[in-house]
């Protein structure tokens, strides 16, 4: 198991938006639907607005994703690594402290 890995993480902060919506509920808004059929469908009348299948919209932060390389045998403690990284970096802010591993690639060898 010598070798390296790519780890890829993000900052969690208590600001951090995520939701999912369901497009009809998007589509039922008034608002949206005025806007919609303004956008694309101008001077038509009886316009009614409908999706076919149970789709979500999701809502979230965008977030900068951060990069470091570790050894394989260190694979148990990846979350422990990126808070290192993160610290080391400065990228731990107020509001701003926990880490997400996004991803993490091995070196084929």
């Amino acid at each position: 198991m010598d070798g390296t890995m790519k780890v890829s993480y993000k900052m969690l902060c208590d600001s951090d938006v995520y939701q999912e919506i369901d497009l009809n509920k998007i589509i039922n808004n008034e608002k949206v639907a005025k806007a919609i059929r303004s956008e694309f469908a101008k001077g038509l009348r009886n316009i009614s607005l409908s999706t076919p299948q149970n789709i979500k919209i999701e809502i979230s932060t965008n977030k900068e994703i951060f990069e470091f390389e570790a050894d394989k045998k260190d694979f148990a403690d990846l979350i422990e690594l990126a808070e290192e990284d993160a610290k080391q970096h400065k990228r731990s802010k107020k509001g701003c402290m926990g880490v997400e591993v996004v991803d993490f690639v091995t070196d084929p060898e």
